[in-house]
């Protein structure tokens, strides 16, 4: 169990979403482990007696997530709702728990999966493994930045930013790390033999992670050797995926597909549809957030934008198409294959990037991260736009 708690407590320090030294984790097995020596043990070890979990990860947040999350909580009534699709599908809203006590948090948790502590930080638990405590604070994170920046940029267009919050936004907005421009050395293509497509989708899936291009470790991976298609598995861990990697012939005729990404409908329909072997899927932040963004004041479908959007929507030469996720009548396998002929990506409302490699992972990477950094780019030209 210490080993668990240590992983994933160095994981929210290497993704930059906690000060080194900072999560406090906890794991319930012939005793409560605790990651490291703390105050705060003595109100969450309550939670244990109180809630049918087996971990809780609790950690303060480091810049600028702390400043945002304060921000957000500081109008929060009750709760924040952000609308990216990992919040609609997992989260549903984001507890906010005043009362740092045993009573309160656990109150939270009995309904959601992890809750803000204004002041301290984030905490989630997990009833299997601490990993899923940090996939909840690590999606929360997400989900706050996404709705952040998002808002400002709303409120801009609404004429409602006062002094005080473009005050606070270009404060948070400085405290932005550095856009990221070179490259990693991934594996050249194109691969004739399914061991070296799997190491290539291992190498070009932790890179992505490692360069803080999803959310979390969601996202999905695939490349076409011959007729199977080889994809990570749902659920899988983007920067981890040695061994979960299913082979799925095209024809249909394994059940691998069980196992396989929610999204192997979409990535075998991008495939049938272009030159591509390479499709990679990741949820760079600025890259969703443009996505969301409408100057439509009174859009008849506003609230189900991210299924039915009518609209033909761009940024820069990156098309935006709604599409929730699964394979129903407005599943994203339905809208975004058909947008990827002769684009570097797709862009998902609310979801995602979806970018293609002819032979590898080298051109899908290259486009991820690009797009994220035009994405990133654009907002701020917007932002100073409407700012004027």
């Amino acid at each position: 169990m210490r080993a668990l708690l240590d992983k994933y407590a160095g994981k929210l320090v290497v993704a930059g979403l906690a000060p080194a030294g900072g999560p406090l984790l906890a794991g319930l097995d012939a005793e409560l482990e605790w990651s490291r020596e703390a105050g705060e043990t003595a109100v969450l070890a309550g939670l244990f007696d109180l809630l049918n979990i087996n971990s809780l990860v609790f950690t303060p947040l480091a810049e600028p997530h702390r400043s945002l999350v304060e921000a957000l909580a500081q109008e929060a009534e009750g709760a924040i709702t952000p609308e990216d699709c990992e919040t609609r599908t997992f989260l549903h809203d984001l507890p906010v728990v005043r009362d740092f006590a045993p009573g309160p948090l656990a109150a939270a948790l009995k309904r959601r999966k992890g809750c803000i502590v204004p002041g301290r930080g984030l905490l989630a638990h997990g009833t299997v493994s601490p990993e899923q405590g940090f996939v909840t604070v690590s999606s929360m994170a997400f989900a706050c930045f996404v709705k952040f920046f998002s808002d400002h940029l709303a409120a801009l267009r609404r004429g409602a930013a006062d002094a005080a919050a473009r005050e606070r936004f270009a404060r948070i907005a400085s405290l932005l790390p550095p856009q990221r421009s070179a490259l990693p050395d991934l594996e050249r293509g194109p691969f004739a033999a399914a061991p070296d497509a799997v190491r290539a989708m291992v190498q070009a899936g932790k890179a992505t992670v490692d360069f803080g291009l999803v959310d979390s470790y969601f996202g999905n991976i695939s490349y076409l050797v011959d007729d199977t298609l080889h994809i990570s598995q749902t659920g899988s861990s983007l920067d981890e995926l040695a061994g979960l990697i299913d082979p799925c012939p095209l024809d249909g005729s394994t059940s691998h597909g069980l196992t396989a990404s929610s999204e192997l409908t979409a990535h075998r329909e991008v495939l049938l549809r272009t030159k591509a072997r390479a499709v990679l899927h990741g949820h760079p932040r600025f890259s969703v957030i443009l996505s969301m963004d409408c100057a439509e004041a009174d859009c008849p479908v506003r609230g189900a934008c991210h299924a039915r959007c009518p609209r033909d929507r761009c940024v820069a030469d990156v098309p935006v198409v709604p599409g929730e996720v699964g394979t129903g009548p407005t599943g994203l396998c339905n809208t975004m294959p058909a947008a990827m002929p002769g684009n570097r990506g797709v862009l998902v409302h609310g979801h995602g990037l979806f970018t293609v490699g002819e032979n590898d992972f080298r051109e899908a990477f290259s486009a991820l991260l690009a797009i994220e950094n035009l994405c990133r780019s654009e907002y701020f030209s917007r932002v100073a736009d409407l700012s004027a």
